[in-house]
């Protein structure tokens, strides 16, 4: 599974520097405000574009929520914060979003392969999907050795 964390040196120094990019000098997060904005509507593919979503159905991912979105940027090394009080504009009973951070203030990217918005939600789209927390759905066994099936047509007795 790639969201097995190692406890090697190298992984908690990297990590280190990577908190100490997003933190303030005063130790406050930085200004979030500006961040790119990533709702779960846009990677659902059980809504349609009309609904909100961004990217193609097969590769969207059913359902998605924000702490899934949130664990997979983490795993992109892409700087998140999720917002659970906020909603999307077009339907306002689907709560949450996550705010993201492409580039540094220099212009570099976080991630070297992701430079975009739309490689951000393909990739995620593509991570959650496979996520650990993800229960697979079983689909029902073959129903016709179970229940009584009745043949022939149904329809009025003539007397």
């Amino acid at each position: 599974m790639p969201f097995l964390i190692r406890s090697d040196q190298q992984f908690q120094s990297s990590f280190l520097s990577f908190i100490k990019e997003i933190l303030d000098m005063d130790g406050e997060i930085k200004n979030i405000k500006k961040w790119n904005i990533l709702y779960p509507v846009y990677i659902n593919s059980k809504k349609t574009i009309a609904e909100g979503r961004r990217i193609c159905v097969t590769k969207a991912c059913e359902n998605p929520t924000c702490t899934e979105i949130s664990d997979c940027c983490n795993f992109l090394k892409i700087p998140c914060a999720i917002e659970l009080d906020k909603a999307y504009p077009r339907d306002f009973m689907q709560r949450g979003r996550v705010r993201f951070l492409l580039k540094r203030e220099d212009g570099t990217p976080y991630n070297p392969v992701i430079s975009s918005r739309k490689q951000l939600m393909v990739n995620v789209a593509e991570l959650v999907r496979r996520h650990p927390n993800r229960t697979k759905k079983q689909e029902p066994t073959s129903s016709s050795a179970t229940g009584s099936s009745k043949s022939g047509k149904g329809g009025k007795k003539k007397r």
